[in-house]
């Protein structure tokens, strides 16, 4: 459709919104079309007179232009050729018809329709004026050194241009094929005068020229800054290609490769830049390079830690005791404690990390009962065996500069574990040593403080890893080696020794199935009757846990696997009898029978690493001039209670019948049998006290009654240790009374059930209850005893008085 009113040519064609294209007249282009609309356009082209509108989009982001996003001016074209791509895409290759300025945009659905006037260019004269061939001798410089600049033009536009001095022609020709912007290209479009469309392309040119004068100055000082580089690039770029031949993966690759694993991991902000930034140091490295090898093994120390990593915990109480139950036999104290921290971590989810010490003898089951912790919370677990650990750095790492440097153990741990909510168990911390190198359990202070433990610092990450949901549980056999301020980080929970009751139980229930499984035998091929395993604990073994035991019981195993081989039986039966066929002759004697009373001779009560025992105090006095001999291998602290004893019993002389000159003229030698054992502690005082009486007085002691307690100069009972140890050691050795401070009344609910049955406990606070109770004198006291003190009865199912 057309009309020409005053002169003017209206038309209305499809119009093609194109982004950053200007298409000039008499010119051929080619650009793909993808959006919807333009497609319909051209396709309403074609099917009429194949001319259709090219404007230009003033906004490039606008995905559906309206009238105000589109230039004015724009070119008619003529459809050459529609190419259909195999993405939904239109190739199409147009020819400049002719200026055109549209009047407004008639539709925009389906396609963009507009209404627009024929623009007619002004006439040339048919030779170039002078000023025009000027312009266009400067449009002929400035596209050669453009040409030159620049590695983006084709020399045969300068020589295209070259064969041309149609102003027209040469003006809009350069605009179209050389890359500038898309506002400038529309500027000389819109000139419809030819002269000055010319000095329009000569001030762009002369502004594009200059900038990419600049350009390559800038690119000059880069490669300049690169030359010094260039024989390391072009090694390092030989040396990959050697890699890539010999099968090795490059450089390149491995960059990329820890720039994506940092990317998936999980981590925290600050490890991230740290990590990044240590990425682009190795990127700098020579391949090879030692420092290389250091950035390597820290960014995979780094990524394999569990920064973030948690393993869901099972805050069950119900669940967690079932798992404890199956696992351990006794352990009340040990089981009620972690149940407590389970039953708050159930109540309250964001409950840190905990920190207990289980202190007990060896062989007890303080690590496996920290397994079983972690196996019952469902946490993972790692074991740190602190024995005999020197070095600082062990705890809190090397600086990754060092040669060979390593994070310390508590980070191993961790990532060994594989999550920042482990059980970590820290085994024989009462182990740890100090020297020149520094002292491991001053670097613990930290890691064991729940209010300091977030932001612990190891020296080979540099970074702080968060410690607060850890449950750490240590080990140790005494808390003397403990230093205090770490002592007071920690929970202590005491183990005691087994009852030869429990050993039983555990022998039953645990450590005999898993024998016999481990030696691929049944119940029914070898059975062991529990008097065997009786004789087997008090005949084998002296120990307060049970290894030896398990050792034993794996003794048997093999015996009964060698007869079964052998065929010498089909099932193997082991008891009493013939016990010593498989363990050899009995190691240690017969618990001995409370004796008859003895002069001089007392049932005293020991604690010892492995339980308790029975230590006899002997008591001789000869005439002499008042020496006092101490043998046994006795230690200093017992050494001064034999003389604490002698001056308590000077201060006695008058009640206790003796006179008053006997420390001038009696020699008293007291004696600890087994001299090869060293004895030492405070322990025996009322023991060596009661021999002496006896001894001086010449009155029996009671054979039945052993007795523990320090003694004072003026007589009082003081409390001691080890109580449980101890009356399992008394019930063991047949004795049916039990002499103890009346401080300690309180430890007798801890002990044994059956040991609290079996035997009869008096509790004294003087020294003169003591003598009361343990000397026999055919019913009298001793003689001049007349002052001494009966023991004050107690509470039922405490104590008993016994000396009335």
């Amino acid at each position: 459709m057309s009309e020409t009113i005053h002169e003017r040519e209206i038309v209305a064609m499809p119009a093609l919104a194109l982004r950053a294209i200007t298409v000039f007249p008499h010119l051929l282009l080619h650009f793909d079309v993808g959006r919807e609309f333009s497609i319909r356009a051209l396709e309403q082209a074609m099917t009429g007179n194949r001319e259709i509108f090219l404007v230009t989009q003033k906004d490039l982001a606008a995905e559906n232009p309206a009238q105000e996003h589109l230039y004015q001016v724009g070119t008619v074209a003529t459809i050459k050729q529609i190419l259909r791509l195999p993405d939904n895409n239109v190739r199409v290759m147009v020819e400049g018809k002719q200026r055109g300025k549209m009047l407004q945009l008639l539709t925009t659905e389906p396609y963009l329709t507009a209404e627009l006037e024929l623009l007619e260019e002004e006439p040339t004269a048919r030779e170039n004026t002078p000023r025009t061939e000027a312009l266009i001798r400067q449009i002929y410089s400035m596209v050669e050194r453009y040409t030159e600049l620049s590695d983006r033009v084709s020399p045969e536009l300068y020589l295209k241009l070259l064969a041309s001095d149609d102003p027209v022609y040469i003006a809009d020709y350069t605009a179209q094929n050389l890359p500038l912007r898309f506002e400038d290209k529309q500027l000389i479009l819109e000139e419809l005068r030819p002269a000055k469309r010319l000095e329009k392309l000569v001030r762009i040119l002369a502004r594009e020229v200059e900038i990419r004068q600049v350009e390559s100055e800038l690119e000059g000082k880069v490669q300049e800054q690169m030359a010094e580089n260039q024989r390391d690039y072009y090694m390092r770029e030989q040396l990959k290609v050697l890699q890539r031949e010999l099968g090795d993966r490059g450089d390149g690759d491995e960059i990329a490769e820890y720039r994506e694993r940092v990317a998936k991991a999980k981590l925290p902000d600050e490890v991230r830049e740290k990590l990044l930034k240590e990425i682009k140091h190795l990127e700098k490295q020579p391949y090879g390079s030692a420092e290389a090898s250091v950035l390597r093994g820290y960014l995979d120390t780094c990524l394999e830690l569990p920064w973030t990593v948690k393993t869901r915990e099972r805050a069950n109480v119900a669940a967690v005791s079932k798992v404890l139950e199956a696992d351990h036999y006794g352990m009340e104290k040990v089981k009620e404690r972690i149940l407590e921290f389970v039953a708050v971590k159930q109540l309250s989810p964001n409950l840190k990390g905990q920190v207990l010490c289980l202190v007990g003898p060896p062989g007890v089951g303080k690590t496996s009962i920290a397994m079983s912790v972690a196996r019952a919370m469902n946490r993972k677990l790692a074991r740190i065996s602190l024995g005999g650990v020197h070095d600082e750095a062990e705890i809190r790492g090397h600086r990754k500069t060092y040669v060979g440097a390593m994070p310390g153990r508590i980070i191993a741990g961790i990532r060994q574990a594989g999550s920042v909510n482990p059980v970590l168990v820290l085994d024989e911390l009462d182990k740890v040593g100090s020297d020149h190198r520094g002292d491991p359990s001053a670097a613990l202070l930290e890691v064991l403080d729940v209010h300091q433990n977030a932001t612990f610092r190891d020296h080979y990450l540099e970074m702080p890893f968060d410690l607060s949901e850890v449950l750490f549980i240590a080990t140790a056999n005494t808390t003397d080696t403990i230093p205090r301020p770490l002592l007071d980080r920690m929970e202590i929970i005491e183990l005691g020794s087994y009852t030869d009751e429990e050993k039983v139980q555990i022998a039953k229930r645990h450590l005999w199935p898993k024998e016999l499984k481990a030696h691929g035998l049944t119940r029914t091929q070898v059975k062991l009757n529990d008097q065997a395993l009786h004789q087997i604990i008090s005949g084998y073994t002296r120990e307060s846990g049970v290894r030896r035991l398990e050792r034993l019981l794996d003794k048997l195993c093999r015996k009964s696997a060698m007869k079964l081989v052998r065929e010498e039986c089909k099932s193997v039966h082991i008891t009493p009898d013939n016990l010593s066929d498989f363990l050899g002759t009995r190691r240690y004697a017969k618990d001995k029978a409370a004796g008859q009373p003895q002069v001089g001779v007392v049932n005293g009560l020991a604690w010892t690493s492995v339980g308790g025992e029975i230590l006899e105090v002997e008591v001789n006095v000869v005439e002499g001039t008042g020496k006092v001999e101490l043998t046994g291998n006795l230690g200093d602290v017992m050494k001064e209670s034999a003389r604490a004893a002698l001056s308590f019993i000077r201060s006695r002389v008058s009640q206790l019948g003796l006179p008053g000159t006997f420390y001038k003229d009696k020699d008293i030698h007291v004696h600890f049998p087994e001299g090869a054992v060293p004895k030492d502690g405070p322990s025996a005082g009322i023991a060596i006290t009661t021999a002496m009486v006896s001894a001086l007085t010449g009155t029996p002691v009671r054979g039945d009654v052993a007795m523990t307690g320090e003694i004072t100069l003026r007589g009082r009972v003081l409390a001691i240790g080890g109580l449980k140890e101890k009356t399992m050691a008394a019930l063991r050795n047949g004795m049916s009374t039990v002499i103890l401070p009346e401080d300690n009344v309180k430890d007798l609910e801890e002990i044994d059930p059956l040991v609290r049955e079996s035997l009869k406990f008096i509790p004294v606070s003087q020294a003169d209850q003591v003598l009361a109770c343990a000397l026999v004198s055919d019913g009298q006291p001793p003689k001049g005893n007349d002052t001494l003190l009966p023991p004050e009865a107690k509470a039922p199912g405490t104590a008993v008085n016994l000396c009335q």
